[in-house]
């Protein structure tokens, strides 16, 4: 509850307001001539109702609406920097406005609504939104000098982190929403129209959108991702997610199940479930389910918090999900190592249509530093889960991170070197103020140093990604189509099971189903190539034939 009463503190009232005026500090409301104003004098008395009443009877012509003025009307632009969640959260944000009688713009110039879902995870994200936001500056003026007013608001968790420097830098920013305000986005937007500063970042302890089906903003794809949880409990000590985006809470399996019928249904092949701590998954929404048997964590792995008994967990869920449709892949991001008990790691084994690759953050090879991030286990017992899982992985790590000596250093290179992850996410130790990091440890790595040890993990993770695509060479890899080759037309991409990018020709092929004429695949198909040359990132190769992923499960 602590970090809820933070949250509450730090939030500010939940229906935005001017501070209050001098009269009120003395008289407990404002003076005669007053308006409730933010800092400095009062302003001068203006008309009241009575003085508009007059205009009204006397016929005085009103005024034309400003294009985009009326709430519920204007056209919105959206821009999504960082993680999955914040695509997810994109597209939440769209349908609360959508619903709301907005309409959606991907031209900047035909805005009247501009807004940034952002990310708060490292100093340079944040950097960006500054950097988006002094170019949205000369826009903003613009728009001014021709009496057409544009309205810029920041969502998501700068938002919830930064909220009072966002809206008195500048004076550039008219709303600011945290992640768990979407709801009211067009309350918000309601206030801003009428010239003042709106804000909501207001922390839930059970927000999680579950009767909002997100409207997917990339129409007709063939992927889709499916948010089921939000928050973290981990509090690992370099990270900023609890305090953003507040407790965790899981949707009820209902909701999700809704929403992974309808995306099927709209020919969606491979959805991603979606969470800070994805397979801690735990539905409580139900009164049956709080008798369920408390959860089983990964063999010498532990938390900082007391597990919460009952719930449907995570093996639940997946197994529910993995029924609905057999032609569509389920994979699910981003995970704790801590919470792959054997009936997970049992159905990721048994089931064709959830992919055989895990993403298993490490963050460091260095027990002595994984115990300042707390993460709640050693390298050794990292080590034999990784063992035991058998799959493709991908992984987070950072270097730098407070008190990381040479030899820490080293460590990390050398797990880098006996796991071989096909994919990997590597970044700098960035501080982040609020976490523990931040009061209990000093950043005591040099950036020149952080930047070196950074190119030496990223150096050794190619060479070692390339070392194990290339043991791909010469397979059949099934290959869900998303559409042309970036680089040429004539060429196509998607993903193999392992999440690894394949790029083939795009040729006539055969279909295993047995018809004789030759097909071209298109998005959503699954293609046969066999791969004929790999790198870190990408492998190469020709298709064989179209066919089914229940097809090609049966054949291997």
């Amino acid at each position: 509850m602590l970090l809820w009463r933070r949250a509450l503190r730090a939030a500010g009232p939940l229906r935005p307001a001017a501070a209050p005026c001098p009269g009120a500090a003395r008289r407990g409301r404002c003076g005669p001539g007053e308006r409730p104003v933010g800092r400095g004098a009062a302003l001068p008395a203006g008309p009241d109702l009575r003085h508009f009443l007059r205009g009204a009877a006397a016929g005085e012509p009103r005024p034309e609406p400003q294009p985009g003025s009326a709430p519920g009307t204007g056209k919105v632009y959206l821009e999504t920097y960082g993680c999955q969640m914040n695509v997810n959260d994109t597209e939440i944000a769209w349908a609360i406005l959508q619903k709301n009688g907005y309409m959606r713009t991907k031209d900047l110039d035909e805005a009247d609504v501009i807004l940034l879902v952002t990310c708060s995870v490292r100093e340079k994200a944040e950097q960006a939104i500054w950097n988006r936001l002094q170019h949205l500056k000369a826009l903003k003026a613009r728009r001014q000098q021709a009496r057409v007013p544009l309205r810029i608001g920041i969502l998501g968790c700068m938002a919830e982190r930064l909220k009072e420097e966002i809206l008195h830098r500048e004076k550039l920013v008219d709303i600011v929403a945290g992640p768990d305000a979407y709801r009211d986005l067009p309350r918000l937007l309601a206030v801003a129209e009428s010239g003042q500063q709106a804000a909501n970042v207001l922390l839930s302890l059970d927000e999680t959108y579950a009767d909002i089906l997100p409207v997917q903003t990339s129409a007709g794809g063939t992927t889709a991702f499916v948010s089921i949880m939000r928050g973290c409990d981990n509090m690992c000590s370099y990270c900023i997610v609890p305090f953003t985006r507040g407790r965790e809470r899981s949707r009820p399996i209902a909701s999700i199940l809704q929403e992974v019928r309808m995306l099927s249904d709209q020919g969606v092949k491979e959805v991603t479930l979606l969470g800070q701590n994805v397979n801690s998954f735990q539905d409580m929404s139900e009164v049956q389910f709080q008798s369920a048997a408390a959860p089983v964590l990964s063999r010498g792995f532990s938390t900082v918090y007391k597990a919460k008994p009952g719930g449907l967990r995570f093996a639940h869920l997946l197994d529910q999900v993995s029924r609905i449709a057999p032609e569509m892949r389920i994979r699910f991001t981003s995970p704790h190592p801590k919470d792959f008990p054997d009936e997970v790691l049992q159905l990721i084994q048994e089931r064709h249509n959830i992919c055989k690759q895990l993403h298993l953050p490490a963050q460091s090879g260095s027990t002595r530093v994984l115990e300042a991030m707390r993460r709640g286990y050693t390298r050794e017992a990292y080590i034999e889960l990784v063992h035991h899982v058998r799959v493709s992985l991908s992984s987070d790590f950072i270097a730098g991170f407070c008190g990381e000596t040479e030899e820490d250093h080293q460590q990390t290179v050398s797990l880098l070197q006996e796991v071989g992850y096909n994919v990997g996410f590597l970044f700098a130790y960035s501080m982040r103020q609020k976490t523990r990091a931040y009061h209990r440890l000093q950043d005591d790595v040099p950036a020149d140093i952080k930047k070196r040890r950074l190119e030496e993990l990223i150096t050794v993770f190619r060479e070692e990604a390339a070392r194990a695509n290339e043991t791909m060479v010469g397979q059949s890899q099934l290959v869900l189509v998303e559409g042309p080759s970036k680089r040429s037309v004539s060429e196509l991409y998607g993903r193999n099971d392992g999440n690894i990018k394949v790029i083939f020709p795009d040729a006539e092929i055969e279909d295993a189903a047995g018809c004789k004429a030759l097909v071209r695949a298109q998005p959503g198909d699954y293609v046969l190539v066999k791969v004929t040359s790999a790198n870190s990132q990408t492998l190469k190769g020709v298709p064989l034939c179209r066919t089914t992923l229940s097809r090609s499960a049966a054949c291997h």
